[in-house]
This record gives structure tokens, C-alpha cells and sequence, in this order.
């Protein structure tokens, strides 16, 4: 196991399931409370990118970015890809982002690169319930260590702070 899945699980992440598990189970795994979540990349090298990913043209917006920004975008020497929260039920927004993932036209526009990523179905999603009103401080703070760690560099699929 890594040392970023280690420090995740003691931060209290449970569930480390496979994107292409919670698709198939429409995330029935995933708790109905707000929290944060975590999509791992457990390759060791840089994934292949696509140049036309599977997430879904919400609003009529091609979702896909130029693979040179994609590269651009990886962050070396982590697992950390993404870190999302929701004000709503972690479980409606993990079910709303595998949907994203397999086309539909749903609002789940943050984290889009992970769909342009070849083995896309193979990350590992993770997650921490929170309460009510923590989870985009949670977020944030997140977000901030990561770059602290990466020499300012947000994680992959991370667009905003």
C-alpha cells in the first residue's frame, strides 16, 4: 500500500473502490452524507491520454482538453489526481461524476481530465463523510497541502483552487 493511501485512510477515507465498480453499483456503497473524495492513480508511470475522453458534453461543452494540456497538468510522484467535495450527498455526486464518465450530459464538470485518461476505470476513488458545512473547508485545505507538496501544482484534474 502507499504512503499517500496510508495517510488517507488515517485521515478517516474509507471505501477505495474501482471507478469501474461504482459504476456498476451506482456507488449503492457510497454513504448519503456531504464529505470530500479522492480519485487515486496507482500506476507508477504517467497514463495515456486520450485525445477524446468518455465524460459527457454537459450544456453542449466538449469536456475533452488538448492531450498537451493534459500532460502539462500531471503531477509526478503521487497518486493524488483529484480532490472533490460536495455540499450535497457524497453519494449523489460520486453517482453524478460515473455518469459524467460514461457520456451522459450531467453537471460534473470539475475533475474532467480523469475522463481522458486511458485506464480511467481503473482509479480508485476514496472518501471522508464530514459534517454539515466542512467539506469545501476540508477541500481547500486539501488542496493547499497538495500544492505545498508539488511545488504549487494543484492535483491532475484539479482546475481551481
Amino acid at each position: 500500500m502507499s504512503k499517500e493511501k496510508d495517510a488517507l485512510k488515517q485521515q478517516g477515507f474509507v471505501g477505495f473502490k474501482k471507478v469501474s465498480e461504482l459504476m456498476v453499483t451506482n456507488c449503492s456503497d457510497v454513504p448519503a452524507v456531504q464529505g470530500v473524495y479522492v480519485v487515486l492513480h496507482e500506476g507508477t508511470e504517467a497514463p495515456v491520454f486520450l485525445k477524446d475522453g468518455t465524460g459527457g458534453a454537459f450544456k453542449g461543452k466538449n469536456p475533452n482538453s488538448d492531450i498537451s494540456k493534459l500532460k502539462a497538468n500531471w503531477v509526478e510522484d503521487t497518486q493524488i489526481v483529484y480532490i472533490g467535495m460536495t455540499q450535497d450527498t457524497l453519494k449523489k455526486r460520486l453517482s453524478t461524476y460515473m455518469r459524467f464518465g460514461q457520456g451522459e450530459a450531467v453537471g460534473h464538470w470539475g475533475g474532467r481530465f480523469i475522463w481522458q485518461m486511458k485506464d480511467s476505470r481503473d482509479l480508485i476513488i476514496c472518501w471522508k463523510p464530514m459534517p454539515i458545512g466542512d467539506a469545501a473547508k476540508e477541500e481547500s485545505d486539501m488542496i493547499q497541502s497538495f500544492k505545498q507538496a508539488h511545488g504549487g501544482k494543484r492535483p491532475f484534474a484539479n482546475l481551481r483552487d
